[in-house]
């Protein structure tokens, strides 16, 4: 009885540096894809340092939920990959230690982990996400031309809609622009202008949008009535200052800020409706238990493709272990995109993934368990080879 219980320590401990390896890679992936960002953000904008390292902490704990299961999953192939390249498992199995008794450290493991990601999930995500839209209110207030990214459609500026084809950050020359000035109560001004320039007050806290040659409709909702006017150079007025700090006052948490008590009170809200609201309050709840339960499932699906391969070469199990990786953030994205859009339940949208992975890693357990593992499919063997023959050979010649 005793023999058992080291075994699972064992693994429990070599699960660990793995882990902790592949979490520091993936968060270094992260680092180095906000580089340009930030970069551009310093130089161009003069945005603070301390200002960005916050930004990039509050944007960390939404980037932990995807980087977490693939960690795990990473951890448990490459863990029994190495045993089973050692002959470990040939001699645990020799020693009459089925698959099943090698399961316990791989699922209290992942278990241990899916704890982590569902307390970061719950409490901290929440936090951090409004904590991002508050520091980029400051950051955007300390700068609004951050705010005038090209070609996307900025609503940062809480009642004003702003679209520019592009910008000049050097001379702040603006070209192609469309906004939409809702501040006014019951009225609606869309000033569209083939150029335009961006000024700043003296006092550094008020800016102002300066159109030329451009067109304004007014629209008057109260009296249902539109009114066109032509200009040679119309200014827009944004005192920053008063503009963010009352938006701060009475600003609506989105959806992916909200907790879990505020998300389970918009969905009783709106359990009748079946509104848009209802439906994207159902894809957060969801969500925020889903993806840490990937942990779980993934390690599950790791484990037999990493003892396979005793009988197989190592490539089989890392190969189907990149492709059901990827499989799976596939299947995620399309979930999120169709629950988010109504076409069936965010609950199928959302927990889909994680039963078709569950499914498949308890099948190809019972496969390895019965001595039976599976190859990867012929199609995936056909194209590894072709690379290898066509492309890596002419690398190697040239």
């Amino acid at each position: 009885m005793i023999f058992p219980t080291t075994i699972t320590r064992y693994i429990f401990k070599e699960l660990f540096p793995p882990f902790i390896v592949s979490l520091f890679f993936l968060s270094f992936v992260f680092l180095m894809a906000k580089i340009p960002e930030f970069t551009n953000m310093i130089v161009n904008y003069h945005t603070g340092i301390i200002s960005l390292v916050l930004l990039l902490l509050y944007s960390f704990p939404k980037f932990l939920l995807i980087i977490l299961p693939i960690s795990v999953m990473i951890s448990v192939l490459l863990t029994f990959m190495r045993m089973a390249g050692d002959n470990e498992i040939t001699a645990l199995k020799g020693g009459g230690i089925s698959l099943y008794r090698l399961l316990p450290p791989v699922l209290g493991f992942s278990f241990f982990i899916t704890c982590i990601a569902l307390f970061v999930s719950i409490f901290i995500v929440p936090k951090s996400m409004t904590a991002i839209e508050d520091k980029s209110k400051d950051i955007i207030q300390a700068s609004l031309d951050i705010a005038l990214q090209e070609r996307v459609f900025n609503t940062d500026i809480e009642g004003i809609m702003i679209y520019i084809a592009s910008v000049n950050s050097v001379n702040k020359k603006l070209n192609n622009v469309f906004i939409e000035d809702s501040r006014t109560k019951g009225m609606v001004n869309i000033s569209t202008a083939p150029q335009g320039m961006l000024l700043l007050s003296k006092n550094k806290k008020k800016y102002t949008l300066r159109l030329f040659n451009g067109i304004i409709n007014q629209v008057n909702l109260i009296k249902d009535s539109v009114n066109t006017i032509s200009f040679a150079s119309y200014d827009i007025n944004i005192d920053c200052g008063k503009l963010f700090n009352k938006s701060r006052v009475k600003r609506k948490k989105q959806m992916d800020e909200m907790d879990l008590q505020e998300l389970v009170k918009v969905i009783k809200d709106n359990k009748h409706k079946k509104n848009h609201a209802f439906n994207m309050a159902l894809m957060e709840f969801h969500n925020m238990f889903a993806l840490p339960f990937a942990c779980f499932c993934l390690a599950l699906l790791a484990f037999p493709l990493g003892v396979q391969s005793v009988s197989l070469k190592k490539s089989s199990g890392l190969g189907l272990g990149l492709v059901f990786f990827v499989v799976y953030y596939l299947l995620f994205a399309i979930g999120w995109s169709a629950g988010e859009s109504g076409a069936y339940p965010p609950v199928i949208g959302m927990w889909f993934p994680n039963v078709f992975m569950l499914i498949i890693g308890l099948y190809l357990l019972y496969r390895n368990a019965k001595e039976h593992p599976v190859k990867m499919p012929y199609l995936f063997v056909k194209v590894f080879l072709f690379i290898k023959i066509h492309i890596f050979k002419k690398k190697a010649d040239s």
